[in-house]
């Protein structure tokens, strides 16, 4: 099994070296050659089972059956959860796919614990150290720091915007207390953390210098990962059609989607609808076949303003048949006038890819976060809200069953959940530690050469 750039001017690499340099060297985004076949997951069949499957068929020969059986197994042991994420049904025909039982409440947690532990049995054969480095929008710090926290082998690098992420999805990655973690608050949005990392990457003399690695959503692991909760969840539902609604900022999750279903893990077909919230580009990019760069606005679902959603690059590469050039074209111009159309044939391609984009209101995802608590007694985040927005008022009566993805506990937004519902959601028992606990990170001018020269600090 190997992987290849999205922009095809990098050499093929191995699993483990695609995960461990999260971004290719000419700035594109790994995928594998080919889409393997991978058998649907049985109803019977336990998470971390399946989740050993998924990866296996992505590992190839580079990690032995018990070792990723072991890293599964070590992953979910801490979800409060015994199905990991399980299904709740919310009507007739609608679920709640909750992916928030892990230590951080959040989605984020599925994937970011597997590579956890990949990380830490990959660098401690080889003898070596990393630099792991991510851009939050507020759940991937908190579940990176949490996997990563006290590792032996790597040093986990932080960005978040500050202020500009919920105190509660803050306090779970500035609290951990490790020394190997560094948290750096930037005064800016996350579009430009995201950059800067990916500027960082960008520099080779840099990255074989502090050894740098990224977690983000870009990370192939994090999608592999993820697509065992599609497999799951439609082996639950018996084989039924069902239309995935899937809140949505970077991509990552929607993409995970349409892999399983490249790799035959949903054999009902994909259907996914991206929720996105007032930050609408990727809806545009699916209506328009532009992709245009706007300022983010301020939304209620913090972790989903975003700009432009990074794993788009992955599909736009499926969608153009695999022409990596065409693919750097248009990054290329967008990066020099903040504005590309899509080729024509991936434009088309799009159209009938069982994926599109609907955009929801701040003020319809207050009201549908009221509205759901009267109707089921439930608190939701807003995140998820944006997403039971979307099923609630464009899914059509058609016999097929939706399931809304539910990424994040009402706990990590309480003021949010208590201005629309007037009521508190407290944070379950086995997170209510970080309540306490002392928080460490460090405000930083939001400049490549500022955080250039910290991070260079960390190389051993």
């Amino acid at each position: 099994m190997k992987y290849i750039s999205t922009r095809g001017q990098a050499e093929p690499v191995d699993f483990l070296g695609a995960c461990l340099a999260g971004l290719a060297p000419d700035g594109g985004l790994y995928v594998p050659e080919t889409f393997p076949a991978i058998a649907p997951a049985r109803p019977d069949e336990p998470y971390a089972r399946v989740a050993a499957r998924v990866i296996s068929a992505f590992a190839g020969d580079t990690l032995t059956e018990e070792e990723v059986q072991g890293l599964c197994d070590r992953a979910y042991a801490r979800f409060a959860h015994q199905s990991v994420t399980p299904l709740t049904q919310t009507g007739p025909a609608n679920w709640l796919l909750e992916l928030h039982h892990g230590p951080t409440l959040a989605f984020k947690d599925v994937a970011m614990q597997l590579i956890g532990q990949l990380y830490d049995l990959v660098l401690g054969k080889t003898g070596r150290h990393m630099t792991i480095m991510c851009a939050t929008s507020g759940d991937t710090g908190g579940a990176a720091a949490a996997a990563f926290a006290g590792a032996r082998h790597a040093d986990l690098v932080i960005l978040h915007p500050f202020e500009r992420v919920s105190p509660i999805q803050r306090l779970f990655m500035t609290t951990t207390g490790a020394s190997n973690v560094l948290n750096l608050a930037l005064d800016t949005d996350f579009d430009q953390c995201q950059s800067i990392v990916k500027s960082l990457f960008a520099d080779r003399e840099f990255v074989g210098r502090v050894g740098l690695s990224g977690v983000n959503s870009i990370n192939w692991a994090r999608i592999a990962a993820q697509m065992v909760y599609y497999a799951t969840s439609q082996a639950a539902l018996a084989g039924q059609k069902i239309r995935f609604i899937v809140p949505s900022g970077n991509m990552g999750d929607a993409l995970a989607g349409y892999v399983a279903a490249r790799c035959g893990l949903l054999p009902g077909g994909l259907e996914i609808i991206c929720a996105v919230n007032e930050n609408d580009a990727l809806m545009r990019l699916f209506t328009t076949g532009v992709m245009s760069r706007r300022p983010t606005v301020a939304t209620p679902s913090p972790a989903m303003d975003i700009s432009i959603p990074s794993n788009f690059e992955r599909l736009l590469f499926e969608m153009s048949g695999r022409d990596s050039d065409a693919v750097r074209s248009v990054y290329d111009r967008f990066a020099q006038s903040g504005e590309a159309d899509l080729p024509d044939a991936a434009t088309s391609r799009l159209s009938c890819s069982g994926i599109r984009a609907i955009s929801v209101s701040n003020g319809d995802t207050m009201e549908e976060m009221r509205r759901f608590e009267r109707e089921t007694g439930w608190l939701i985040c807003p995140h998820t809200a944006v997403g039971t927005h979307v099923a609630r008022n464009t899914v059509a009566d058609d016999g097929v069953t939706t399931v809304v993805l539910a990424t994040a506990s009402p706990a990590k937004f309480p003021e949010t959940v208590r201005e629309a519902t007037g009521r508190d959601a407290g944070l379950p028992d086995h997170a209510s530690d970080v309540l306490a606990a002392s928080e460490i990170f460090e405000r930083i001018e939001p400049s490549l050469g500022a955080v250039h020269e910290r991070v260079g600090k960390l190389a051993r």
